[in-house]
């Protein structure tokens, strides 16, 4: 009993460390904004920059559409490794593409593809996660999707703080190879481990899957809340060093410190509403957030410099905290035996809202002229359906 116990312990702690991984793998490439676009670094004009991140988006969809079938056939713990590899892939890639620094457009090349692993990571990981720690704790699923995305967040805020700790040093490879090794690391523990989820599969080791038609109604819903959430997101991590760096003067250590500060809050604004859902409906706390989107995006349109952006996007953190999670998990807890596949489907729209921001904002900017504050500000008119949206999902039948 007592070895099936720490087993158990292992596969928790493994689940938790592993959204760390993720979150700092998944923001190291838009943390790394100023060796993109910098005239000393690879040269890119915000289009190409915006376009990287395409392949990334088409790969996240179908990993994460695809993932709770291939964890029907193959096991759920398989799906988690392919998520790991397709994580390493990106890092290793992403090291690499120092050595073509003087050749733009191989590297722009590499880049795709590193971007692309990063989406079948990406989609495959969190997918797997997100399904075992609501498997883990049945109880108290809100809970324990909420602290799983907090720990997401955690590596998610190291990410642009320690981007600026290797440009310092002259050696911004050095994160994405440090990245790779972690994932080294839980790749070997997962391979020793069961990472069965029996108890919501209903019949075995994998998660039920079945086809988009299948899906109920209410599923949409839940699709378009986290498109639109991954969109306003995706202006505040992607596009926040860029925006205090070109048009508020700011220095790209500050604009660092900056994007640290949204992910950062993201991380303790789920730490808190895991601890206020005792006391307030999370429900309520669902529909509460995009509303104080609508306020933060007008006061990002203003900021006036470097403390200002600090404050301004470590509020779009907090206001963008408890969404995407309490999303999967008011889906899985609405449809228990379909929790796989609304998680899967789930951070498919997601990912299309991130592409849709990721690639979109670069052509407003760069082609039709479009000012970063007018494009933040613009962001308000995205948070109010966002918030239209979210108030049907809490009307649950």
């Amino acid at each position: 009993m007592g070895s099936s116990q720490a087993a158990r312990r292992t596969e928790v702690g493994l689940v938790y460390v592993a959204a760390v991984m993720q979150g700092l793998a998944l923001v190291t490439f838009p943390a790394a904004s100023s060796i993109f676009t910098s005239p000393d670094g690879f040269g890119f004009d915000s289009t190409r920059y915006g376009v990287m991140f395409v392949p990334q988006v088409v790969f996240a969809i179908l990993a994460a559409g695809l993932a709770p079938k291939l964890a029907r056939r193959w096991g759920l713990r398989r799906v988690l490794l392919v998520g790991f590899a397709g994580d390493f892939a990106a890092m290793a890639l992403l090291a690499l593409s120092r050595l073509l620094i003087d050749v733009p457009d191989t590297a722009f090349v590499v880049l795709l593809f590193a971007t692309a692993s990063l989406g079948l990571g990406f989609g495959a990981t969190v997918m797997a996660l997100n399904t075992y720690a609501e498997a883990f704790f049945p109880e108290r699923a809100d809970r324990a999707v909420l602290a799983l995305n907090a720990l997401l967040g955690v590596g998610t805020a190291l990410a642009p703080a320690l981007v600026a700790v290797v440009v310092a040093l002259g050696a911004w490879w050095l994160l994405p190879v440090a990245a790779a090794a972690f994932v080294i690391v839980l790749s070997g523990v997962a391979v020793t481990q069961p990472l069965k989820v029996a108890e919501t599969a209903g019949d075995g080791e994998a998660p039920r899957s079945i086809g988009l038609a299948e899906l109920p109604h209410r599923f949409w819903l839940y699709a378009a809340s986290v498109f639109l959430y991954g969109f306003v997101e995706t202006m505040n991590g992607n596009w926040a060093m860029l925006y205090l760096t070109t048009e508020r003067g700011v220095s790209v250590q500050g604009a660092s410190f900056a994007l640290t500060a949204f992910w950062g809050m993201v991380t303790v604004g789920r730490v808190l509403i895991a601890v206020v859902a005792r006391f307030v409906p999370p429900r309520w706390i669902y529909l509460g957030l995009p509303l104080a989107l609508v306020i933060v995006f007008q006061i990002a349109a203003r900021v006036p410099g470097e403390t200002g952006g600090i404050l301004v996007f470590g509020l779009a953190g907090l206001a963008c905290s408890g969404f995407l999670p309490l999303s999967i998990s008011f889906g899985g807890g609405e449809f228990p035996r379909l929790a796989a596949v609304m998680a899967g489907g789930l951070i498919a729209f997601y990912q299309l809202g991130y592409g849709v921001a990721a690639f979109g904002i670069g052509p407003l900017q760069g082609l039709l002229g479009w000012s970063f504050a007018t494009i933040f500000a613009a962001g308000s008119l995205i948070a109010l359906p966002l918030a239209a949206v979210a108030a049907m999902v809490i009307r649950r039948p």
